[in-house]
């Protein structure tokens, strides 16, 4: 069987095309600053988050110097803290974010950084972002979590360091 010249070239392109398309996928799997977030967070139980340590009062907690954590519970339809009052961490810092659900699956994206988990009932999601300039970061959710989901929002501050005031969380 004879393969006429423009047939190779369509199927050389062809080729050289999904190469180059599982190239860029394998590259945004595990390039640049992309990490999965895995099981290391832990568990706690969804119904009893009231009782814990430090979901029971979510908030940010100084976990050393420029070492900050901060705690969010998801559910339908707010971020705690986030969505009625902003969680405020200083500049020049790094903050790691303990993520859980109360309720149902929620999704934790930090506007305009690569911060981005989904909230589990039971499963901590944890993950550590620097922080470099004074600026307003929004929340969304971005996992569908009912009929009020596109209301699901809140805010992430970013503020000097004479502004900021944290709890103290313990070293």
């Amino acid at each position: 069987m004879e393969i006429h010249a423009y047939e190779k070239l369509w199927l050389g392109a062809a080729l050289l095309l999904i190469v180059g398309f599982i190239g860029t996928v394998a590259f945004g799997a595990v390039g640049a600053g992309v990490d999965m977030i895995d099981d290391d967070g832990g568990t706690v139980d969804p119904g009893a988050l009231d009782q814990h340590p430090k979901f029971g009062d979510p908030g940010v907690y100084q976990s050393g110097p420029n070492e900050y954590d901060v705690y969010v519970v998801a559910q339908q339809f707010q971020f705690q803290p986030g969505t009625a009052e902003a969680i405020e961490v200083p500049v020049d810092s790094t903050v790691t974010f303990h993520v859980t659900s109360a309720d149902v699956i929620h999704g934790f994206e930090v506007v305009g950084t690569n911060a981005n988990t989904m909230a589990i009932p039971g499963q901590v999601s944890t993950f550590t972002v620097e922080t470099d300039e004074v600026r307003d970061h929004g929340i969304v959710c971005n996992e569908y979590c009912g009929s009020a989901h596109h209301a699901m929002e809140g805010t992430v501050k970013v503020v000097p360091d004479d502004e900021f005031n944290a709890t103290d969380g313990g070293a």
